[in-house]
Formats: C-alpha cells, sequence, structure tokens
C-alpha cells in the first residue's frame, strides 16, 4: 500500500510510551502525527507513517482521517478505527484489520503493552475484557 509513496524498504516499528492518556486526546494526537509526517515529507512524499491510537482493556483503536463503516467519528476530521479485540486471553484481529497488525509478533507486543496498562491500574492482566 505504502510502497508507491515511501518506497520498496520500507521498516515497521511498533513503540508505546509509558503512562496513560485520555482517548478524547486521540484527534489532537492524529493531528500532530500528520504534521510531524508533513514535516518530514519529501518532495510532498511521506517518509514515515504513523498511525496512533490507544490500548485499553478490551481492544487497540486507532486513529485515521479516511471514513470507513466501522469506524467512528471523534471530531477534527478524526475517525476512530478498531483494530483488535482482546477476547479469551488475546488480541482477535477483525476483518479489516491491517495484515501487520496481524502478525504474531505484533499481536504479542500489544499484548505486552496492554499488560503493561492493566499494571498501570492496578488490575490484573488476566482480567476478562469481553465481559459487559
Amino acid at each position: 500500500y505504502y510502497t508507491a509513496e515511501m518506497g520498496p524498504s520500507l521498516k515497521k516499528r511498533m513503540i508505546s510510551f509509558q503512562g496513560l492518556i485520555d482517548a478524547e486526546r486521540l484527534p489532537d494526537i492524529k493531528l500532530a502525527t500528520n504534521r510531524l509526517e508533513e514535516s518530514v515529507a519529501d518532495g510532498g512524499k511521506r517518509r514515515v507513517n504513523i498511525d496512533p491510537g490507544y490500548i485499553c482493556a478490551p481492544r487497540l483503536v486507532l486513529a485515521t482521517t479516511k471514513d470507513y463503516s466501522h469506524r467512528v467519528y471523534l471530531g477534527k476530521g478524526i475517525f476512530a478505527d478498531l483494530h483488535l479485540l482482546f477476547l479469551k486471553g488475546h488480541f482477535q484481529p477483525q476483518p479489516w484489520t491491517y495484515p501487520d497488525y496481524r502478525e504474531p509478533a505484533v499481536l504479542g507486543f500489544f499484548e505486552r503493552v496492554r499488560e503493561q496498562y492493566m499494571t498501570e491500574l492496578g488490575l490484573a492482566a488476566s482480567a476478562p475484557a469481553d465481559k459487559d
């Protein structure tokens, strides 16, 4: 998908930051990462693609500017894009989940991030997230 804009030698990194954020900040965070992408663009082509999001007990949500049937408008031109649900002790991809977010290493990374999140909240990482 990104090869035409960014070239064939793509390198991917998944990172997480310490500390908790309010989910309502996601639109502003996405707008800031869009500005960062633009600031390092070369000849109008992006050199980096940043997909900010958040993890909570039941899900991983990314921010996007593109509307689609499963995305929820948050404001400021930004949509919430639900990619992973935590069910039966593991993150489960959805039919629309990006291919790289389906990779076992990536799922494992986000499960470790979720475990840290649960620890910061003082909850057991094994706490069920799939119950109402």
